[in-house]
């Protein structure tokens, strides 16, 4: 693509870009910028020099901004243009708001990105002088060079996969954070329940021990010792069904007993620490359980929206990749059809390669870090579990942390992986087709294979 004017694939999307963004940004239009914030909103109606023609200070919400927006465009139609395009930053929610309210005046909305104004700001002065007058007026010059985007507007399934996204990173979080507080308070103050099993916390029998435990000694584990090992067990096996546990392991609740009801066991860790310490435990093992609860509701409603979009058939011919491995990407990426190419989508995620070469001098290649993070991390968790059941992941990297000319680490091979996994997921969706070993391996051009066909429901 463009390569008969000597132009590069990147050239010719650039131009493609700045075409499509020249349409919304015409020269006969006005650029009503906007700073966003909770009560105040600063408006600057600037031409296409950053000249400024009127400014307003609106003391509300974002929600109040319509008949701001009405009188943006009449100052614009007075000057002399046909209307205003609209620009602010993506900050929060509150850009969303401006757009709904765009939506119904018939205005078009860009975005400009928060780090492209900070660098603005120390380009208009030399300083790091900022108020929201004058970030206005910086966002409406950046909006007049194109340096801008269209932000997405997902309908309202992508929009809901977004927000079921975001609740399943909250939830990992605080499953996370309560996993290691109870690890923790037991090294403090019960070192020995520990040690009843090879790993603890990923066993349901050892959690539902602990359980029992912690709920009925009231900080003290010796006390477990008249409830009897027998009504233990049983409390024990009612406790498991509540962890989605089906079999017990004996040797386990055993353990447990031991390390509660065994002075010699109860003689390590702060005694002192220990009421409190075991209070708190409790508390962060309901929380656990709650945290754990609450994942596998949201990853459910999460591939139940792969299946409205019927795209569950699609992503699982990806061999390694879950549906809930895909879903969570998919939320972080929206509706792939809105990137230009797969390359575009690997940029938005920050996994792209950045050269740093100048003249003869070749420095280091690392990728750009932009981005999305919690997209880079969802790929990268992804790519943990695929990389052991894809075999074409598996021989990439072989290769990249095994070739003679400057090998990869596991880290950096497995970035790379990351990547590849996007470029996979963009086609597969976009295209709908299935995966095919042979094409993601580069043993067969797409573009000639007939043997593509879209995998059966």
């Amino acid at each position: 693509m463009g390569k008969r004017n000597g132009l590069s694939r990147g050239d010719a999307r650039r131009n493609a870009r700045l075409l499509r963004l020249r349409g919304i940004v015409r020269h006969d239009r006005a650029i009503l910028a906007i700073d966003l914030a909770d009560t105040k909103q600063v408006l600057a109606v600037c031409d296409h020099d950053s000249r400024v023609l009127a400014r307003r200070t609106v003391r509300g919400h974002a929600w109040q901004l319509e008949e701001a927006l009405r009188w943006g465009r009449q100052v614009a139609v007075e000057r002399g243009f046909a209307g205003v395009v609209v620009g602010c930053e993506p900050t929060g929610h509150r850009w969303r708001i401006v757009a709904e309210l765009c939506d119904r005046l018939g205005m078009e909305l860009v975005c400009v990105q928060p780090l492209l104004v900070a660098r603005a700001r120390e380009q208009e002065d030399l300083t790091a002088d900022k108020s929201d007058p004058k970030d206005a007026v910086l966002i409406g010059r950046l909006v007049g060079e194109l340096r801008c985007y269209l932000p997405e507007r997902a309908d309202q399934v992508w929009a809901r996969l977004r927000q079921l996204g975001a609740r399943r990173v909250q939830l990992t979080t605080t499953a996370g954070a309560c996993r290691q507080q109870l690890r923790d308070l037991l090294e403090c103050a019960w070192p020995a329940a520990l040690q009843a099993a090879g790993e603890p916390l990923d066993s349901v029998t050892w959690r539902a021990a602990v359980q029992v435990v912690l709920a009925r000694t009231a900080g003290d584990p010796a006390t477990l010792s008249r409830l009897g090992e027998g009504r233990y067990t049983r409390a024990v096996t009612r406790e498991l069904a509540r962890w989605g546990g089906q079999r017990r392991c004996l040797r386990i609740v055993r353990a447990v007993w031991t390390a509660a009801t065994s002075p010699q066991a109860l003689a390590f860790g702060v005694g002192a620490q220990r009421p409190g310490a075991l209070e708190r435990a409790r508390l962060t093992l309901d929380d656990w359980h709650h945290a754990l609860a609450g994942l596998t509701d949201v990853e459910q409603r999460m591939t139940g929206v792969l299946d409205a979009l019927d795209l569950t058939s699609l992503v699982g011919s990806i061999p390694g990749l879950s549906a809930v491995g895909a879903a969570a990407i998919l939320a972080e990426t929206g509706d792939p059809a809105r990137f230009d190419s797969a390359r575009a989508l690997v940029k938005h995620a920050g996994l792209c390669p950045r050269a740093n070469e100048s003249g003869t001098y070749a420095g280091t290649t690392r990728i750009s870090g932009r981005g999305r993070p919690a997209l880079r991390l969802a790929a990268w968790r992804a790519t943990w579990g695929a990389l052991a059941h894809n075999p074409v992941l598996a021989a990439r990297h072989a290769h990249l942390t095994s070739r003679r000319d400057n090998p990869l680490s596991t880290a950096q091979a497995r970035t790379a992986l990351a990547a590849a996994l996007l470029r996979w997921l963009w086609v597969v969706v976009t295209k709908r087709i299935g995966w095919q070993a042979a094409i993601a391996a580069g043993q067969l051009d797409p573009r000639t294979s007939m043997e593509v066909t879209t995998p059966a429901a």
